[in-house]
């Protein structure tokens, strides 16, 4: 199989998923990630605003600022995107996805940043949706990110070298049923 059909496959799979199901397995990721974040200590945190298919982290962005963390989102911006601070209102903007209407980039340091993902390799990188934002954005600020947390519903851990060295290394993986991290032999 090769990165598209994978990436077809899965987004299938994630698709036919029931509502209740994403409910249950979404609880158990976030609570994952909650306590991760908490164990490391994190200050500075990059999440995302979930779409449909993708992990539904919300409480978690919510537990984050409740905690006096500093909480970052992408802000579409052509081919790629910068981070800015979370904050409300939200509004729909290309691609359905949501975003604040605060503009202030931010390109310090982030203790960690939680990724969503369609389907990772053995080389640890992920195969996304196919438009190369998290790609992009890596590739120029990969020194200041500490920690890369992959997440997804369903587990796509492919077995084959499918992916390109352009594409985003990340640290952990997280499925409702695996918590798996990079071996320290997979090099950035």
């Amino acid at each position: 199989m090769d990165k598209v059909m994978c990436r077809k496959e899965c987004i299938r799979r994630l698709r036919s998923r029931k509502f209740h199901q994403n409910y249950i397995h979404d609880k158990l990721i976030v609570n994952h990630l909650s306590n991760f974040i908490k164990k490391s200590r994190a200050k500075n945190v990059m999440v995302y605003i979930p779409l449909n298919i993708e992990v539904n982290i919300c409480s978690l962005i919510k537990e984050l600022r409740m905690s006096r963390k500093n909480v970052f989102v992408p802000f579409m911006e052509g081919e790629s995107f910068r981070l800015v601070k979370y904050k409300l209102p939200l509004k729909i903007k290309k691609f359905n996805i949501k975003e604040p209407t605060n503009k202030n980039s931010y390109y310090k340091k982030i203790d960690l940043a939680v990724i969503p993902t369609i389907a990772i390799d053995s080389t640890f990188r992920r195969i996304g949706f196919g438009k190369g934002m998290y790609d992009r954005f890596f590739d120029q600020y990969q020194a200041n990110i500490k920690n890369r947390i992959f997440i997804s519903r369903v587990d796509c851990y492919q077995k084959d070298v499918m992916t390109d060295n352009y594409d985003v290394i990340g640290d952990y993986y997280i499925t409702p049923k695996k918590n798996i991290k990079r071996d320290i032999r997979c090099k950035r």
